[in-house]
C-alpha cells in the first residue's frame, strides 16, 4: 500500500470538520440566539436541523459531481459558498430567514465530508481505511473541542452573529488549505460520463447494496446520540443545570476529546481486531451508559452523575464512525463519491429529524437519555443482522 503524508489526511480531516462546524461553533450561543429572534426552543434547534438537513441533502449532490468532474474542483466552488452563507446568516433578520440561509450552507458544507471520504476510499482500503478513517475522526473529534470554546469566547465579545463572521473565515482559511494539501485523486478513466441519469447511478447501486446499506442504517441509528446531545445539551446543560456558555463549552469540549481518544484507540484496533466486533462492544458499553444518563435524569441526579456516562456515549462515536464508515464503503468498488453520500445521508437526516421530533415532548436530560439508548440499542440490533447475514454468505 502507497504511503500518503499524514498532512494529507490532516487536509481531509479539516474539510471533513467544516461542515460540522457549523453546528458546533454557535452551540454556546444558542438559548441568545432564540431570545434575540424571539423563536421558541423547538424552532430554534431547528437552525441546527436546517444545517443538518443541508449537510444530508448536499452530499446526494456533491457525491455524484465528484464522480463525474473529479475532487478538486467540486471542494473549491463549496467552500466559496459556504463562506458566503456564513456572511448572510450573520445578518439575517428573523428565524425564518436564518433557517433557509443554514439549508444552503449545509448544502455546501456537505462536500467537505463526502468528498474527504471519497479521497480515503481512492487512496486506501482494509485495515489502512479503517484507520485512515480513524484519522478524520480524530481531527473531527478536535474541532468540537475547539469550536464551542471560540463561540464561548466570541459569546463575551459579541452576539451570535459574530459566530457567522467567525465562520465565514474559518471557511477562508479552510479554502487555502484545500488549494494546497488535496490533490486529485479521482482519475479521468474513472469518472462516470454521460448525462444527469448516470451521474446518479452510483447512489441506486449504493441503495441496492444490501451489506452497504446496514452498514449505513446501523451508523445512523448511532449517530443519533451523537446529534442529540448536540441539539438538546444546550438546554439541559445551561437551562435544567444552570451551566454559564462557557461553562458548557468546556463540558463539550471535554466530551471531544473523549472522541478524539476513542478514535485514535481505533486506530491501533483496526490492525489487530475486526472491525464489526469493535462496533459491537463499542455500541454496547454506550448503550450501558445511555442507562445511566436516563436514570441520572429521571431521578433528577447532581450534574456529575449524568457527566461521566455522557462522556462515554459521546467517546463511542470517535469508534462506531469510522469502523462503520469503513465497514460501508468497504462493500463499494466505483463511485465511491455517490456511496459516500448515502452513507452520510443517512446519518445526517436521521439527526436533523428524530432529536427536533422528539423535542416537541420537552427536552431535558432524561429525554435526553432514553433518546440516546433507544438508537443504540436500534444500532445494536442492525448489527446483528449484519452479523447473521455475513455468517450465513460466507
Amino acid at each position: 500500500m502507497q504511503r500518503h503524508p499524514r498532512s494529507l489526511l490532516l487536509a481531509l480531516g479539516a474539510l471533513t470538520a467544516f461542515g460540522p462546524l457549523s453546528l458546533d461553533v454557535y452551540l454556546p450561543s444558542l438559548p441568545q440566539l432564540g431570545s434575540d429572534l424571539g423563536a421558541s426552543e423547538s424552532l430554534t434547534q431547528f437552525t441546527l436541523s436546517a444545517c443538518m438537513i443541508g449537510l444530508a441533502l448536499g452530499q446526494l449532490l456533491w457525491g455524484p459531481i465528484s464522480d463525474r468532474y473529479g475532487r478538486r474542483m467540486p471542494l473549491f466552488i463549496a467552500i466559496t459558498g459556504f463562506i458566503v452563507t456564513s456572511l448572510l446568516c450573520a445578518v439575517a433578520p428573523t428565524i425564518e430567514v436564518l433557517i433557509g440561509i443554514r439549508i444552503v450552507q449545509g448544502l455546501c458544507g456537505a462536500a467537505g465530508m463526502v468528498i474527504a471520504r471519497a479521497v480515503v476510499h481512492d487512496l486506501f482500503s482494509g485495515a489502512e481505511a479503517v484507520a485512515a478513517y480513524s484519522t478524520l475522526a480524530a481531527v473531527l473529534g478536535i474541532t468540537p473541542v475547539l469550536a464551542p470554546l471560540v463561540g464561548g469566547g466570541i459569546a463575551l465579545v459579541s452576539d451570535w452573529r459574530g459566530v457567522f463572521v467567525t465562520l465565514a473565515v474559518i471557511g477562508a482559511l479552510l479554502l487555502a488549505v484545500a488549494a494546497l494539501a488535496v490533490p486529485e485523486t479521482h482519475a479521468p478513466d474513472d469518472r462516470t460520463a454521460g448525462g444527469i441519469r448516470n451521474d446518479f447511478r452510483g447512489i441506486g447501486a449504493a441503495l441496492t447494496n444490501g451489506p452497504f446499506m446496514l452498514a449505513a442504517a446501523t451508523l445512523g441509528l448511532a449517530s443519533i446520540a451523537l446529534f442529540s446531545y448536540l441539539q438538546m445539551s444546550p438546554f439541559v446543560l445551561q437551562q435544567q443545570y444552570g451551566l454559564s456558555p462557557q461553562g458548557f463549552a468546556l463540558v463539550f469540549a471535554a466530551n471531544s476529546v473523549g472522541i478524539l481518544a476513542a478514535a485514535t484507540l481505533n486506530r491501533r484496533l483496526a490492525r489487530r481486531a475486526p472491525a464489526q466486533r469493535v462496533v459491537r462492544w463499542s455500541l454496547s458499553i454506550a448503550a450501558a451508559a445511555a442507562i445511566a444518563v436516563l436514570l441520572a435524569g429521571m431521578l433528577d441526579s447532581s450534574l456529575p452523575w449524568l457527566l461521566v456516562p455522557l462522556f462515554v456515549v459521546m467517546s463511542s462515536h470517535g469508534i462506531n464512525n469510522p469502523s462503520l464508515t469503513a465497514l460501508g464503503l468497504g462493500q463499494i468498488t466505483r463511485s465511491a463519491g455517490s456511496a459516500s453520500a448515502v452513507l452520510g445521508t443517512v446519518s445526517m437526516l436521521l439527526g436533523a429529524l428524530v432529536p427536533p421530533l422528539v423535542s416537541l415532548f420537552g427536552v431535558s436530560a432524561a429525554v435526553l437519555g432514553g433518546t440516546m439508548l433507544a438508537a443504540l440499542v436500534g444500532a445494536l440490533v442492525l448489527l446483528a443482522v449484519a452479523s447473521a447475514r455475513g455468517a450465513r454468505n460466507a
